[in-house]
């Protein structure tokens, strides 16, 4: 099987997939959410750069989400676990489907 030639910003993803992007964000952060080598930084000038993913990428990305709805305290829980910004997981929990 070849490589992917092709990857995804992560805002395109989040039309994409319909999740949240700074949920996908918070996931990104941490490498070992995804499977390796799927999730790239592409430097779009000296000093910024933009998350993208792989096709691959996105299948593990919407496994990972998948799995972690399924935790005790769920997506809130797992975003309280990475320390993220109480604003932003009020941003993100309002986003969440019901």
């Amino acid at each position: 099987m070849g490589r992917d030639t092709r990857i995804y910003a992560i805002g395109y993803v989040s039309e994409m997939t319909g999740e949240n992007l700074e949920l996908l964000e918070q996931i990104a952060t941490n490498l070992d959410n995804i499977d390796y080598g799927e999730v790239i930084d592409v430097a779009i000038g000296p000093d910024s750069s933009v998350t993208a993913f792989t096709g691959r990428g996105i299948e593990s990305l919407q496994e990972f989400i998948a799995n972690v709805r399924t935790w005790p305290g769920g997506i809130r829980q797992f975003l309280i676990d990475q320390d993220c910004d109480p604003d932003i997981i009020e941003r993100i929990i309002a986003d969440e489907p019901t």
